[in-house]
């Protein structure tokens, strides 16, 4: 019987045993009627389809071709406790486990044959879509631009849609006859993530922002955002910071001021890249700039320069007075996050260490950020142990930058760190990383919110793309994405804030700033 029923398993024969009695002699005579009465005569089944074992049925047709393959005296029905029946044998039990294995393979076969077919049917959809039945160089372009965002966009429902759907419907009708088109076909696609910061970047702009990582950008000297993650305004650009000695800072713009116009363009609506874009040009040029400070409107010219970005200024400081004279203090302002800012942080500390210095203040004030490995980096210069930062997609944490103690320098020192509302994407990942490890005290007020990372992709006509590869966690698992980092203490709104005037304003000994200095490092 069950060598019949492992071959029928997945189509049971339509003879199945009913609340009928069917005795030994019923079954002879049905189907062999010429042969002898099979063993034990007076022995019945009773069997409702009800009671199928495991929702299976069993036909008596299957025990029959078993007499009739000349096994009789192994004929036998056996019911257990769990309605286990025997036929020929072999235990029903193995029929079933036989059913299931047949089932599960037909399963795979079927879902492998139906997605070969699906592909079969995009790549047909894609060939198909030219005359020529070949795509083109400029479908190619942005076929490299949708698979370097599907490959590196850290949140894979990518803003609710199809991502394949939408490669689809644009080769099919999406203009790309010219570079252009292509360019702007791919800016629509990175509109519909909804996301500023992962954009398209032109073969210019994209080497502009290459120098400007390497130290060196021509400019007025301004990081600017949106004024929503600051201060819920919806109108115009703010300014994050402005670069030491560039034309914007000699003109007076500050933190938090909003730009209103560039070149009489409004930045109501603008993006900070176009923004960024029209800030930028030939060395010499002017850009004009209307700039409001709380209720004040200020047009400015200002002369476009090369400014270079020295990532870091260190000072010695003391301070004097409440009994605690020539206690010596290493100042280190860092601006940016260049691929010179952890080299230089750890010349200063060097340098700064040959002074006998006690205690050290990083001033993180107006830094907007810049290379994430560098902020990373930073971070182990004054970490021995701990998480520095939590690196997370829409599915939840995917990574974990630690410090180890390899790159150590000044973990025992008292350390104390500035931040401000002009404190950026790197550098609160780097405030954050101290604060929670209990590394600094921090002093100042929230910091910007951008809780975002981007990474910047190379493509092969030298345009480029920067994406958003993920979202970060504090170690303490905070998201500071538009709320930032909250310090543990204010500072007065007349704080030094640069290197001198810190300084200065430590060996005053009648100035807050010293008492505040006297309170922190005299421990």
């Amino acid at each position: 019987m069950e060598a019949v029923a492992s071959s029928f398993a997945s189509r049971p024969l339509p003879l199945v045993f009913s609340s009928t009695r069917i005795n030994n002699s019923q079954i002879q005579r049905r189907f062999f009627p010429t042969r002898r009465p099979l063993p034990n005569p007076h022995f019945t089944w009773k069997f409702r389809v009800s009671n199928t074992i495991r929702g299976y049925s069993v036909s008596p047709l299957w025990c029959a071709i078993c007499n009739f393959s000349g096994r009789t005296k192994y004929l036998k029905a056996v019911k257990g406790a769990e309605g286990t029946f025997a036929c020929c044998g072999i235990d029903i039990h193995q029929i079933i486990s036989w059913r299931e294995k047949f089932k599960h393979n037909i399963s795979i076969i079927f879902v492998r044959l139906v997605t070969c077919i699906m592909l079969f049917i995009s790549v047909y959809l894609i060939v198909s879509k030219t005359p020529s039945g070949a795509l083109t160089e400029e479908n190619l372009l942005f076929l490299e631009a949708w698979r370097t965002v599907d490959r590196a966009y850290y949140d894979k429902t990518f803003n609710g849609q199809s991502w394949f759907r939408y490669r689809e419907n644009a080769l099919r009708n999406e203009p790309m006859h010219t570079r252009e088109e292509t360019y702007m076909a791919i800016r629509k696609m990175l509109s519909t993530l909804d996301d500023p910061f992962t954009r398209f970047l032109e073969p210019e702009k994209f080497k502009s922002l290459r120098s400007g990582a390497q130290g060196a950008l021509t400019g007025v000297g301004l990081s600017i955002g949106y004024p929503s993650m600051l201060n819920g305004s919806a109108t115009g650009l703010v300014v994050i910071s402005s670069s030491p000695g560039g034309p914007a800072s000699k003109a007076g713009i500050v933190p938090g001021d909003i730009i209103l116009a560039i070149d009489d363009t409004s930045t109501e609506d603008m993006d900070i890249y176009d923004a960024a874009d029209r800030l930028q040009g030939a060395e010499g040029s002017l850009v004009k700039l209307a700039i409001r400070n709380g209720s004040e409107i200020r047009n400015l010219v200002l002369k476009r320069e090369k400014v270079t970005l020295n990532p870091v200024k260190s000072r010695l400081c003391e301070i004097t007075g409440s009994g605690i004279d020539g206690f010596k203090i290493g100042y280190i302002k860092l601006t940016s996050f260049n691929q010179n800012a952890s080299g230089a942080v750890k010349d200063a500390i060097e340098t700064l260490r040959n002074n006998n210095v006690k205690a050290f203040v990083l001033d993180l004030r107006n830094n907007s950020g810049g290379l994430f490995p560098e902020g990373i980096e930073i971070a182990k210069i004054w970490l021995e142990k701990g998480v520095i930062v939590y690196i997370c997609d829409s599915r939840g944490i995917r990574d974990i930058y630690e410090a180890d103690g390899s790159n150590t320098m000044a973990a025992s020192e008292p350390l104390v760190v500035l931040v401000n509302k002009g404190t950026a994407s790197a550098s609160e990942i780097l405030a954050g990383a101290l604060k929670d490890n209990k590394r600094a005290v921090l002093y100042g007020e929230p910091t910007f919110g951008k809780g975002k990372i981007q990474s910047v992709f190379e493509l092969s006509d030298g345009s480029g793309l920067a994406v958003t590869v993920a979202r970060y966690e504090t170690p303490a698992h905070t998201d500071i994405n538009k709320v930032g980092i909250i310090p543990d203490h204010t500072l007065p709104t007349s704080f030094p804030v640069d290197e001198d005037g810190f300084c200065a304003c430590l060996k005053d000994p009648a100035s807050l700033c010293n008492l505040n200095g006297a309170e922190l490092f005299a421990r």
